[in-house]
This record gives C-alpha cells, structure tokens and sequence, in this order.
C-alpha cells in the first residue's frame, strides 16, 4: 500500500490506538487530547511529539489553536451510550456534551476532510442517538455511513470478540462521485469483505508469547479448583452440559428432594433460575456416589462462592480443559472453547490459560492482552498490571481503525492528501 499523506488529531486519544493506527497509514498528529496522565506516559513513550501536542482537557482546547489538519480522530467516552453508565446518552450532561465538543473544533476546521469515530455497541440500540450523530455530520457537509458499522476484531481473524460502532464521514465536495452516488457511505463501498476472517478453534492461542514470567501463575487455590473441577467433569462423564453446576444447589446428603428445593427457595425463582436448580439437583442424584467422596476429598463445602460454581462451555470441541480458556469470576468458573477471547472491557477476570512450559495455568499478559489489540510487538506501556489490562480494555483496535481509514480514504478523489497547511488559523 502507498502511504498517505496527511495531518490528523487524535481526541480522548486513550493509549494511542488512533495514533497507531494512523501512522501506518501516512499520517503526523498535530494534536491529541487525554485527560488522564498514566494514558498520557504511555502515549509519550511510544510517540515522538513536539511539546505541546499532547494535551489535557479537550474542554480547554480551543479550536482555534489547533494546527489545520485532515482526519479527526476521535474514541469519544463510552459510558454515555453503555449499559454500564446506564445509557443516558446525550441527555448525559457532561459526557454525552462531549460529541458536541467535537463539533465545536469541526466548526473551527472547515478544512478537515474525513472524520472517524468508535463507541460502544450501545450507540446503535437508541435511533435517537444515532439521529443526533448523523444530523449534526450532515449538517456539516459529511457524508457519513448510512447506519452504524458494528465491528469486532473477531470478524477479522483477531481472536477477541468486542464489537464496536465505528461512524465514518468523508466531506461532501471530495468524494469520489462515482461510488458514493446518494448522500451517504454504504458498508458495501468501504470493501471490507475481502479482509474478513472467521476465528476457528485454537486460534486463542495465536496471541500468546513463549517465554512469560513466572509472576502470572495463578494461586495454587485457584489451580486446585480448576482441576478438580475437570476430575469431576471427567469422572461424571460430562461432554455436554446444557446449564451451569451449581455445588450449593446439589442438596448434598439431602434425600428429600422437596426440602432441598424450599431450602433454596425454589417457589420465588423466576423460571430459568428453577430449571437450573432442578437440573443440579437431577445431576447430583445421578452421581452423588462419586460427588460425595469429591466434595470432601476437595473440602469443597468451605470454599468461597465463586470456587463452587462451574461452566463446561465447550461441548464435545475439547477434551482436556488444558485446551480451554478459562476465566474465573463472581459467577464461578468457566471453561470456554479457544476460538476467541471475551471483551476486554471485562479484563477484571483476566482470562487463564495452561502454560505448557510451566507446567501451570497463568495469566494472560498485558502483553498478550496488547496484542489482542493489535499493538505491536514494540508497543511500551507503563504503571501496573493492573493499570495497563484497563486501558487496553478501553482501547481501539489498530487493525480496524487502519483498515477503516485506508477504506474511507480511497472513497477520496485522488490527490486530496498533502494539501493541508501547518499554519494556525
């Protein structure tokens, strides 16, 4: 691919994904905008700005300090249009008023010629919400994607499974008229189809890296719990298993079924929670010789809640939970099959993964989580695990966002790179 040469602003620019992603494809930032200050350490590691690019605050940036630019750039905070921040959209007085800040510097900027923006998957549930995007872009002489592009990096043989929103516009007067013919960009005209990649099983494990250290070994509590969680799935015979095994609603050593169900309040569960309960119960009358001696030999009635939960979610795909992923989380342990890896954003419960060189299951990485991303190897980060597993769960992904912009911009009449002045307005 012939690079591009342009000019882009980078805004709630997180970790750098834009800025990545941006760079692969020909473009110098003029300017990016992040708020918080360990994102910013990582921005500076990993990019040679002048000073004074990287800024806070977008509310403090006025437009007119921006040098010219052509792309705008811009993961706008999520929690607004998430079910996580309860989905108040733009009636969010400071975040969702934040979409209105970036047209503000539109406004400032008549030169910029596209604009790429990703969201949260939750965007695209409210028409009211994408009627306000798509209204305020129009009305600024865009044209911009005729419904919301919702992608995941799994679509695209990245074996994570995150879907996104991502809103493109292209300014009216440097189209290419002959493929965008009727006021707005069609997902067909941005030629994606020939990029995408079902994830099959195994492919978990493209992203890991051979040598790790020994600090991402789980606790040998938790280690325990998931083997002796598959000794029980092996030992009952278990391939399929259509609900979760709960330990607390087996009704150990309980004969009378009825008393085991008033226990556990049985008459007040809503439907899905009583057909688990009698499925549980069903499963531990079928094998409670064995579960009997188990439960004991694992002390597992004096285990914490989660430790007592399992999921087989595998089916007949793998025989050995070695070639699981597994997460362990407030609702118990989950084994799943290695296709693709849960959503980031949940990054709290860091998947677990056998490690055959360690003989132990561990972590993934932050820099296996990076690469989930599609950050490359060289990518440095900085603050702790911790910090780092965040970001990146906030984070874009750089294959896409390249993948986007080399589409949007060939939508372009040819020439219409490297014609931007560097001077303020």
């Amino acid at each position: 691919m012939k690079p591009f040469n342009f000019r882009f602003i980078d805004l709630f620019a997180g970790i750098g994904g834009f800025h990545q992603a941006m760079r692969y494809l020909g473009g110098t930032c003029v300017m990016a905008a992040e708020i918080n200050k360990e994102c910013v350490n990582t921005y500076n590691k990993n990019f040679s700005t002048e000073e004074g690019i990287v800024r806070g605050d977008v509310n403090e940036i006025d437009p007119a300090s921006i040098a010219h630019f052509d792309v705008l750039c811009a993961g706008f905070p999520c929690q607004p249009f998430s079910k996580a921040g309860q989905q108040k959209g733009f009636s969010d007085k400071h975040r969702g008023n934040l979409f209105y800040k970036i047209m503000d510097i539109l406004d400032g900027h008549p030169e910029v010629k596209f604009i790429i923006l990703e969201n949260v998957r939750n965007l695209a549930d409210k028409t009211e919400n994408w009627d306000i995007i798509t209204s305020e872009l129009r009305s600024r002489n865009f044209y911009i994607t005729e419904s919301p592009v919702i992608l995941s990096p799994s679509d695209f043989g990245i074996p994570q499974i995150r879907e996104r929103v991502y809103i493109l516009g292209i300014r009216k007067d440097i189209r290419n008229e002959n493929i965008l013919t009727n006021g707005f960009i069609h997902i067909e005209d941005m030629n994606l189809e020939k990029h995408r990649k079902s994830c099959k099983l195994g492919d978990a494990w493209s992203i890991l890296e051979k040598d790790v250290d020994d600090s991402y070994i789980i606790p040998a509590e938790q280690e325990l719990m998931i083997q002796a969680w598959d000794e029980l799935r092996i030992n009952t015979g278990i391939k399929v298993l259509g609900f979760p095994l709960w330990l607390d609603s087996f009704g150990i050593g309980n004969d009378d079924t009825e008393v085991v169900y008033a226990s556990q309040g049985y008459d007040d569960m809503p439907g899905w929670k009583k057909n688990f309960l009698r499925r549980n119960r069903e499963f531990y009358l079928s094998h409670h010789e064995y579960i009997d001696v188990w439960v004991e030999k694992y002390n597992m009635k004096n285990r914490i809640k989660l430790y007592k939960k399992f999921e087989w979610n595998c089916g007949k795909d793998v025989k050995d939970i070695k070639e699981s992923l597994i997460q362990v989380r407030q609702s118990g342990i989950r084994a799943k099959r290695p296709t693709f890896y849960p959503s980031l954003v949940a990054i709290v419960n860091t998947p677990i993964v056998w490690d055959k060189r360690k003989g132990h299951y561990r972590w993934i990485t932050p820099r296996e989580a990076a690469n989930l991303q599609s950050f490359h190897g060289r990518y440095k980060f900085s603050g702790s695990d911790k910090i780092i597993y965040k970001q990146l769960g906030n984070s874009v992904n750089v294959r896409i966002l390249k993948l986007l912009g080399e589409n949007l911009f060939n939508l372009a009449n040819k020439g219409w790179d490297g014609d931007s002045s560097g001077e303020k307005n």
